[in-house]
Order: structure tokens, then C-alpha cells, then sequence
């Protein structure tokens, strides 16, 4: 679907199986891969692809606490000038889409209007940052494309990512093109409090080639760095962390580690950060939410920008 040699429904099912797979496991869910016979290219990359594929259809297991149907697959539609304006933001033309529905307890019309906000979610604290969706949205919209929410109260849910059709093989993907994310070899350590948060940026990170290794904490985080011996690049961490903030982390780390360079990365508010002593015009910083585009320059800009 998204290029020459790439294979959606092997993606899809990876990732279907990923999510499902997910601890504790969901055994109770009746899964239904529905793929068009007729292979297309759409201009996509496919790591953010699979990232998509993750969230939406984790999203639909989280919408069935109780069990259910999901149903994911492709398809091919045209949208003639009628049809393209009842699907807003689109414009009329052929489609590549990837559909993921579940039988879950779906949405009321106000909840289904915000869900594609940064950080609004309705799973109770602790079960969800509302990032997974947001993000979802930024990557199809940065290819081109469109999502689609269908779902009302005790009827399930629908999401449809509209993606625009190429007439043909010749157009190098958008992940091959000049403006594809700079990527690179080097180790970072992720020091992020979130577990959700972590393991999506360590995913975007290590599709891009980096070493990643994972801490929840600051404490964590220098004992990963005392195991391998300070063998880091990058320390990216969290601005506001239990048991010790970012800035307080850094500073530690920097003086044991020479040559470290340092991006820090928060979704609260410029006052908060300050109050953490970074100043954001001074340092490297990374708002959340972050495209995996975004991450990836900020990533190497402070790799190849001067120690901290």
C-alpha cells in the first residue's frame, strides 16, 4: 500500500497482533482483516504507517472491556465533488483507505468531536495520555490525508484514514524524498514517566536508526547510564517527572558525562516549564504532543548542536 516492496497486510496484521498482544493479552476479541485484493501506492511512510495502525486499533481494544468484533482492512474509493463535500477537508479524487471498526461502547457526539485533541482522553488517570490519537492525526495529516470518525453511544466506532492515490509506482515514497526526517546511529537515553508516551517515542526513535534505551525515572535513568558505562549521545528527558525533574537530571548527567547533549520534551505549559528552571530559548525543547517528523529534527539538531 504505501510503496514498492511494502506489504500493508503484513502490517496490519503485525500490528493488530501487537496490540492485542499487549499485557495482560486480549483473548476475547474476534478479529477480522478485511484487505482489497487489488494492491495501490499511496505516498506514506510506512513506519508511521504502522504507528497509525497501532493506535487506532489499540484504541478500538480499549472501546471493548467486555470483548467484541474488529474489523481492519484497505480499500479503494473515489470521491466524485458531491461525495468529497460531505467528507470534509477532502477534495474529490481517488482514495486509499485503512479502516479500523470496533463493537465497543463508542462515543457521544461531544467526546467524538475532541478526540483528536492533544492530551483529552476519557480512561481514567493513569490508562491513557490522549496522545495516541492526536498523533494518529498528524501523521495522516502531514501525508495528504484525511481521518474519519464514525460512532455513536453503545454502537461502536469506526476510523477511516483517507490517503490520496498515486496513478503510479514512479513517485519515490515520501519517505525517500528530500524532505524525509534526518535519522542517525547514535544511543539516546529516554528518561519519560508515561509508559504509553515511552514506548511510542522509543518506537519513532528506533525507526530512525537510534540505540534506545528506556528509563520511567530519573533514578532509572543513572542506573542505565552506570550499566553501559556512559556510553550516551543524547539524554532526552521529560521536564516534570516524580522523583526528580529533567533539569535535575541533566545537570547530574552532563557533569559525569562529557560531550552529552541534552533535548528536553514537556506538554505543560511554558510557565510550568520555567518554574522547572528551563528556559526554553536557552535549551533544547520539544513540545508534546510531536509529530515523529518533529522529533526526528529536534533529535538531530541537538545531536549535532553544541554540549550542554
Amino acid at each position: 500500500m504505501p510503496d514498492q516492496g511494502y506489504h500493508a497486510g503484513s502490517a496490519v496484521t503485525r500490528q493488530v497482533c501487537r496490540a492485542l498482544d499487549t499485557p495482560p493479552g486480549r483473548h476475547d476479541i474476534e478479529v477480522v482483516i478485511e484487505l482489497d485484493s487489488d494492491a495501490c501506492l499511496t505516498r506514506v511512510d510506512p513506519g508511521q504507517l504502522e504507528q497509525v495502525i497501532l493506535n487506532l486499533v489499540a484504541n478500538a481494544r480499549d472501546a471493548m472491556p467486555a470483548g467484541g468484533m474488529l474489523r481492519v482492512g484497505t480499500a479503494k474509493i473515489v470521491l466524485d465533488e458531491a461525495a468529497s463535500r460531505r467528507h470534509a477537508e477532502t477534495n474529490p479524487g481517488e482514495y486509499v483507505t485503512l479502516f479500523v471498526t470496533d463493537t465497543g461502547v463508542g462515543m457521544t457526539p461531544e467526546v467524538r468531536a475532541r478526540i483528536f485533541e492533544p492530551f483529552f482522553t476519557t480512561k481514567p488517570p493513569g490508562s491513557g495520555t490522549g496522545l495516541g490519537l492526536a498523533m494518529c492525526y498528524g501523521i495522516v495529516k502531514q501525508s495528504g490525508g484525511h481521518v474519519q470518525v464514525e460512532s455513536d453511544p453503545g454502537q461502536g466506532s469506526r476510523f477511516t484514514v483517507l490517503l490520496p492515490r498515486e496513478a503510479s509506482a514512479a513517485p519515490v515514497p515520501a519517505a525517500a524524498s528530500d524532505g524525509h526526517p534526518p535519522a542517525g546511529h547514535e544511543t539516546i537515553l529516554l528518561v519519560e514517566d508515561d509508559a504509553s508516551v515511552r514506548e511510542l517515542t522509543s518506537r519513532m526513535l528506533g525507526s530512525a536508526g537510534y540505540r534506545v534505551i528506556e528509563a520511567s525515572d530519573a533514578a532509572t535513568a543513572r542506573e542505565c547510564a552506570e550499566k553501559i558505562g556512559g556510553a550516551i549521545d543524547l539524554l532526552l528527558a521529560d521536564v516534570v517527572m516524580p522523583g526528580g525533574g529533567g533539569q535535575e537530571l541533566a545537570e547530574a548527567m552532563t557533569a559525569r558525562i562529557p560531550g552529552l547533549r541534552v533535548l528536553f520534551m514537556s506538554g505543560y505549559t511554558a510557565d510550568v516549564v520555567l518554574r522547572q528552571g528551563i528556559v526554553q530559548e536557552e535549551v533544547a525543547f520539544l513540545p508534546k504532543p510531536f509529530s515523529p517528523d518533529a522529533l526526528a529534527v529536534a533529535v538531530r539538531e541537538a545531536l549535532d548542536g553544541p554540549a550542554t
